[in-house]
This record gives C-alpha cells, structure tokens and sequence, in this order.
C-alpha cells in the first residue's frame, strides 16, 4: 500500500468525518482516478511530434497513452476527422496514488515561482484540473532529450459532490492551494 493511501485511511478520513458529518467511511470523498492530456496541434504537420509526446508522457505516467483523433473537421487547421490530435492517460489505483505523491512532493515544487495551485480550477463537482506550460517539471523527463516544450493537463477526479469537498480533500491529501 503506498504512503498517500495509508494517510488518507489513517488521517484525511477521520478529518473529513467530523469537518462534514459524514455517517459512514464510504461517504468520504476519495481519489478516483487521474487523467493527463497533452494536446498536439502540431502532429497534423509533424508526425514525429506524437512519437516525443508519448514516450514523454508514458515516462511520466508509467504508463502506455492513447491516442486521441479529432472528432470532426475544421478546414482552417486543415484537420480532418479521424486525424490523431492529443494523447491521454489514465491512471487509477497504485499508480495513480504514486503519480499523485510524485505530483504533490516533487513537480510542484519544480515550478518556477511557484505559489500554490489556483483554487479556482475544480468543474463545481469536486474534480480538480492542474495545466502546465512544461512536461520538464517532471524529474523523470531528461531536459537534454526534450524535442520541444509541450503544455501538459493533469484532471484529478474524486468522488466529492461539491467543489468544498474536493478542495477539503485535496488539501488535507497535501496539495498546495494558493491564498489569492
């Protein structure tokens, strides 16, 4: 059983229980799963980019992505459907609480300036979305091998119902949220 997982049975449970009245341990919001995206417009001209992409992101998710197509055609980006336009994976279980604690302790702390993550960012149903202007954040990408700096999205989904419930969550689990 991994750290992040002992602590949330051992401390962000109880925590949770009395903060919000919950009966019984499972009405307590819990991770469910993490998606990371990367977005490629670029791979319509250059094939080579989707190749970089996914070894970058199978590198820091452990884990094979897939590929994702455009759903229909826009004539101005010269798109058309079908084309493979991002790569997504995700992450549940193990390696989503690992990928987690990795995120947490390590990348976010490599930003540069970094002050907390906004705690405007949930969708109103307690899931929380992090965008990043670089993938090098991450200790397991090598800066020398980089072929280009790509944004990357990382969508934490918890079984929360509101917005105040994830947040709670996320906090209590050590994720750094910003004073503005």
């Amino acid at each position: 059983m991994s750290h992040l997982k002992e602590k949330y049975i051992k401390e962000v449970v109880p925590q949770m229980k009395e903060r919000f009245g919950y009966k019984n341990v499972m009405q307590v919001p819990r991770l469910e799963k993490i998606a990371l995206n990367i977005g490629l417009g670029e791979a319509i001209q250059n094939a080579k980019a989707l190749e970089a992409a996914e070894r970058d992101l199978a590198t820091i998710s452990g884990q094979h992505p897939v590929i994702t197509r455009s759903k229909k055609s826009i004539a101005a980006f010269r798109l058309r459907v079908g084309m493979p336009i991002g790569l997504k994976v995700t992450l549940r279980g193990e390696r989503m609480y690992h990928f987690f604690e990795r995120l947490v302790n390590v990348a976010l702390p490599r930003m540069r300036e970094f002050r907390g993550v906004a705690p405007s960012s949930f969708d109103g149903r307690g899931n929380y979305t992090i965008g990043f202007k670089e993938q090098t954040i991450f200790p397991e990408i090598e800066y020398d091998k980089v072929d280009k700096v790509r944004g990357l999205e990382v969508s934490i989904m918890t079984t929360a119902k509101t917005n105040e419930e994830g947040k709670a969550l996320l906090e209590l689990l050590g994720v750094p949220f910003s004073r503005d």
